[in-house]
């Protein structure tokens, strides 16, 4: 018995040292990245099957932009699950609410004044990155104050959400006043892959959305093994005159090459970069965590 016990602490011990060696390995490679990065890096990443987190810079506050499309559609479906919305309903949507701008709703609906369902609404923000849609939603669910406390009453502190979509941009600053930590992100990715936040029919949906996305397909999907499963939601801004870029971010599940899943949160703020070397920072990030988790050599 005293040798089975001093075995089961020998290998805990060896376990602690290997998973020591693998956060070291891979804050070092961040670190690298980051280095010749002209911006802010944070990640947050945790395997949903486990205990084995990752970090970097995790304690500082990151613009969403987009990012935040995805609690909205979460508070929305959680709704849908009560019963107090329905998918099917029709939404009227006034003229005054259909901008123009690169928007699915704009193509469809220029003129606005239309009733269209709910579920087309979401559809359109989760795949399309739609700013109408978006802010059409937001409204419905009584604003940004009131995303923020659901997303308080679910545990995710780490959040905040002051401005809608046209509200970031009608100042500079404002988009700052909409931020979150990585792992606030990774907590939400998690309650709803662990389906502990909506029903199943409404967490089906909501996955199949974030996997079927056409946004930003070169961020995390960009460096990883082909068919590699995904479900994601990006956050982009705009760039000032001297080319700052405030938020290029993306957040989401990745299926391990040892079938394990992996939440992860990737935010580079205040970078001057051109959109491609952005886009590459994170897709070298994803692609070194990918590895790490699945216990792949790097060739």
């Amino acid at each position: 018995m005293y040798k089975i016990m001093i075995t089961l602490i020998a290998l805990s011990f060896c376990l602690f040292q290997h998973a020591g060696a693998q956060q070291n390995k891979l804050k070092t490679t961040v670190a690298e990245i980051a280095a010749d990065t002209r911006g802010k890096i944070g990640v947050y990443a945790r395997v949903l099957e486990g205990n084995q987190t990752f970090e970097f810079n995790n304690d500082q506050h990151f613009v969403m932009q987009s990012v935040f499309k995805f609690p909205i559609a979460v508070m929305l479906l959680s709704e849908v699950d009560k019963g107090k919305l329905k998918l099917d309903q029709q939404l009227f949507i006034p003229k005054s609410k259909i901008k123009k701008t690169i928007s699915k709703l704009y193509e469809k609906y220029p003129e606005g004044n239309v009733s269209v369902p709910l579920r087309e609404i979401l559809e359109d923000m989760v795949l399309y990155s739609d700013n109408n849609a978006c802010d059409v939603l937001l409204q419905l669910l009584k604003g940004p104050k009131a995303l923020t406390g659901f997303l308080h009453g679910i545990g995710i502190t780490d959040i905040n959400v002051d401005f809608d979509e046209w509200g970031m941009q009608k100042k500079w600053n404002n988009q700052y006043q909409n931020w979150c930590t990585p792992q606030a992100q990774v907590t939400l990715l998690s309650l709803v892959f662990e389906q502990k936040i909506l029903k199943s029919q409404t967490n089906t949906l909501l996955r199949s959305l974030m996997r079927e996305t056409y946004v930003a397909p070169m961020r995390i999907r960009g460096l990883l093994p082909k068919g590699t499963l995904v479900e994601h939601r990006t956050g982009t801004s705009s760039i000032n005159d001297s080319g700052l870029s405030p938020a290029t971010n993306d957040v989401g599940t990745i299926t391990l090459a040892n079938g394990k899943h992996l939440a992860i949160a990737i935010f580079l703020m205040d970078s001057y970069e051109n959109s491609e070397k952005r886009d590459l920072v994170i897709a070298k990030i994803a692609k070194a965590a990918f590895d790490e988790f699945s216990g792949v050599k790097p060739q």
